[in-house]
């Protein structure tokens, strides 16, 4: 355990003391003066009381007692602890495909708003979880760490568009490699991924992110939005439609949703495949999914109120002012 300072602007409260010894002291001065002029040194015995031991130490438990009072003010002995707790809890990265053949419109009003629509949605299962995002194409990033604020997640991945990726394609290696990386503390037991994609490979690469998910304890869980009809590509410019993206022939392509990549990553990652052209169902079976793979992880929580020993020097200040009360009738220095 770290001890730490409480209250210490408190600590100025140590000045009274001082203040108040100054007090007793001239106030014993005082009282001995007025004595000696009602009175000669040899008839004082007969005329007053006669000083008991508590009288002289009297003025001392007064101090010992503010003193202790001030360190309980202060709370001169609290300090803060690490809490390990043992809990049951998702850690997700989402991980959503904006390659541009995601703004396909053959699930309406397209691939990449029904994607969203399926991560926001699935935030609403979430308790105790953390949930990050990696957005990815030709290359991939983290645009939100591992955070327990879904209203974050929600904002961050309401602003999600195929455009904050510059390089485009479809590399799920890379997606992948961010993956691992953002989970390099989290134990591989509570390690999840939730990608969404279309699951055009461009770069081929879905065997071996399967066997890096694998290899990392990372349990993927793909959602593939599209149909196998497809949609040609729109083409957009400052947010206006340009056009349809056209080959080399100067002929239309057509984009079609492959399941093929996203059910390898998914089976040999340990995870499942997804449908993802129905929101409701989609959702629902990436709850299940996830709470199937859930692990339990340990977490130190750093606090600086949960310890606190003021009642200590409390308990001594009481007990020397309750001595006071008992041992002194008159409730004066008797001097």
């Amino acid at each position: 355990m770290d001890f730490y300072l409480g209250n210490y602007w408190y600590l100025l409260l140590l000045l009274v003391l001082p203040a108040i010894g100054f007090a007793v002291f001239n106030f014993i001065k005082w009282r001995s003066a007025r004595r000696e002029i009602f009175a000669e040194t040899r008839f004082q015995e007969s005329l007053f009381e006669k000083q008991g031991w508590f009288t002289k130490i009297l003025p001392l438990m007064y101090l010992v007692a503010f003193l202790f009072l001030i360190l309980a003010m202060i709370d001169i002995l609290g300090g803060k602890e690490e809490i390990k707790t043992q809990q049951k809890m998702n850690n997700v990265l989402f991980v959503l495909d904006v390659s541009n053949s995601m703004n396909a419109e053959d699930i309406q009003p397209n691939r990449l708003t029904e994607a969203k629509n399926i991560m926001i949605n699935s935030l609403k299962n979430f308790t105790n979880d953390r949930v990050g995002v990696i957005v990815f194409a030709g290359d991939a990033t983290s645009i939100m760490p591992l955070t327990t604020d879904f209203s974050a997640a929600e904002t961050y991945i309401g602003g999600i568009e195929t455009s904050v990726m510059k390089v485009q394609g479809t590399d799920f290696l890379k997606a992948m490699q961010v993956a691992e990386n953002k989970f390099k503390n989290i134990p591989k037991g509570s390690r999840q991924v939730v990608l969404i994609s279309d699951g055009e490979d461009n770069e081929g690469n879905d065997e071996s992110a399967a066997k890096l998910a694998a290899s990392a304890g990372i349990s993927v869980t793909t959602v593939g939005v599209g149909t196998e009809q497809g949609a040609p590509v729109p083409e957009y410019l400052y947010g206006q439609l340009m056009g349809y993206k056209s080959d080399m022939l100067g002929e239309t392509v057509v984009t079609k949703r492959q399941t093929a990549a996203l059910q390898n990553i998914a089976e040999k990652s340990g995870g499942t495949y997804i449908d993802g052209n129905n929101l409701q169902n989609a959702v629902q079976q990436i709850s299940e999914s996830l709470s199937k793979k859930s692990g339990t992880s340990q977490m130190t929580i750093k606090s600086q109120n949960s310890v606190h020993y003021y009642q200590y020097p409390l308990a001594v200040s009481i007990l020397i002012f309750f001595l006071i009360f008992l041992i002194n009738p008159k409730r004066d220095f008797n001097i």
